[in-house]
């Protein structure tokens, strides 16, 4: 199905069972909560789904599996984050086959390239697959930027669309509003500023809390495109100690203790990731807990 790259696309975690197998059970739950709360696409294995963990046969099960869990009612994409160009048209390739909608696509992994071989990189995905594609830009966790005058060279390739922009500064909304207009569509991708960045003009959310929180998540962002600010401000003062959770190496367990305490999930996660311990679960689980003691009442957003 086609992909607007508007509204809120949570990135969803990736369930295990207690033997490490794909739970795709307590997978499903989550995602019935995502679509009943009115999300507007899914996106699978990206940082918080482990992908880096996970095996391809696993990745085409995960992406078979919720193509055919959503039933078109949303769209599906799978993230592509590999080491080589090689690797990176091949997992294109299957996702397509594997009947997903778009992709999220990150710079190459482990290896810093440089602009040439960046745009090569990209340049070959996209001439290798019919998929759209959102660009994952991510320079403070992934070190390598695509800057506004590289997507000058990738915006002519008509299936690169959207850009996740995750570079923290809110003046690139504006900035790529001005440069490039419509012709790519900006999904912010930070949880601490998507407020500040939809307000500015982003066209939707690539978010992380809404995994344990999607029906605030979704009110959030209904409520900036209705205009009424002050409502979504009262939600995202709400929200920011748990958003404050995304921001730190260990997010995927955080997030995953969160889904816990929502009914959304399970702490299991993929060794070398190992569960919260200590201090770190204490604050995790103190933020948690005065965050659901004080939990927002929605307004209808559904129908605003």
């Amino acid at each position: 199905m086609s992909v607007k790259w508007e509204g809120i696309m949570p990135a969803v975690t990736t369930k295990f069972n207690d033997d490490d197998t794909l739970d795709f059970a307590m997978f499903e739950t989550n995602l019935k909560a995502q679509l009943d709360a009115g999300v507007h696409g899914i996106v699978l294995g990206g940082t918080l789904g482990e992908a880096s963990t996970l095996t391809e046969a696993e990745k085409r099960s995960l992406t078979t599996t919720t193509v055919d869990m959503v039933k078109g009612k949303v769209p599906v994409m799978i993230t592509l984050a590999e080491q080589s160009t090689k690797a990176a048209v091949k997992a294109a390739n299957m996702a397509e086959e594997d009947g997903a909608s778009g992709l999220m696509m990150l710079p190459p992994m482990l290896y810093k390239s440089n602009v040439r071989e960046t745009l090569e990189f990209f340049n070959s995905v996209a001439k290798n697959t019919s998929l759209p594609i959102m660009v994952y830009n991510n320079p403070v966790d992934y070190k390598t930027e695509i800057t506004h005058s590289m997507f000058d060279e990738l915006l002519k390739h008509d299936n690169i669309v959207a850009v996740k922009e995750s570079t923290r500064d809110t003046m690139n909304i504006t900035r790529i509003k001005n440069r490039f207009g419509d012709r790519l569509k900006i999904m912010t991708g930070v949880d601490t500023i998507a407020f500040e960045s939809m307000v500015l003009g982003a066209d939707g959310w690539v978010a992380g809390l809404v995994c344990a929180f999607p029906k605030e998540t979704v009110a959030m962002y209904e409520l900036i495109k209705a205009g009424r600010i002050k409502e979504a401000l009262d939600i995202h003062r709400w929200f920011m100690p748990l958003f404050e959770l995304d921001i730190v190496p260990e997010l995927v367990q955080n997030i995953k203790l969160a889904e816990v305490y929502t009914g959304l999930g399970t702490e299991n996660v993929r060794a070398p990731r190992l569960p919260l311990i200590g201090d770190e679960r204490k604050f995790a689980i103190k933020t948690i807990e005065e965050s659901l003691k004080t939990r927002p009442t929605l307004p209808d957003y559904k129908n605003l």
